[in-house]
């Protein structure tokens, strides 16, 4: 499906391909291709960019950046995946701040190419484990613990989709300030 594969390269991505979005599949395929065609968008927002524009906060006075994005994402599959449906309580990567601002807080100067690689292993390890966790679930009616009360595999798979979705309108608006590139 898909899967993101990097290598950085004087600081410049390889090519991404992106996922197909399933038109005629069961729901779990759907739900799935549809989250990996999104986590594929997120990859292509960041190619061919050096670790100082990944890092760069081009819309003051936000804090985002596309590699906050990245690290914030990690997090978020990490959270919903791991800790919500298969239950570990592993830490979150992004610190202790408020969801909103976890994971975003990259200093922009002198952003290292081995701080974006990193950056990069961690979020596609937690898709991988997302993928797993998904792959392994009896149904789409597996019940995890989120703080507000329980919650379906269905529903953390439809709200990864909107963080997502949410996410690369904003990764579309910082790549476009940065160099100019725009598309899907």
């Amino acid at each position: 499906m898909g899967e993101f594969e990097a290598r950085w390269d004087d600081s410049v991505m390889e090519e991404v391909e992106r996922a197909e979005r399933p038109r005629a599949a069961d729901e779990r395929t759907t739900l799935a291709g549809f989250l990996q065609f999104h986590r594929d968008t997120l990859a292509l927002k960041c190619e061919g960019l050096t670790a100082e524009q990944l890092g760069r906060k081009a819309v003051p006075p936000s804090e985002l950046s596309l590699l906050g994005l990245v690290r914030h994402l990690a997090d978020v599959e990490r959270g919903w995946f791991r800790n919500v449906i298969a239950g570990e309580g592993v830490p979150l990567r992004g610190g202790t701040g408020s969801a909103r601002s976890m994971g975003f807080d990259v200093e922009e100067t002198e952003v290292a190419e081995a701080e974006v690689e990193e950056a990069f292993a961690v979020w596609r390890e937690e898709c991988e484990r997302s993928r797993a966790i998904v792959a392994a679930a009896e149904s789409l009616d597996v019940i995890g613990v989120h703080r507000t009360g329980p919650v379906s595999l269905r529903y953390v798979l439809a709200h990864m989709i909107e963080e997502y979705a949410r996410h690369n309108g904003h990764a579309d608006l910082l790549r476009e300030l940065i160099d100019g590139t725009t598309g899907e």
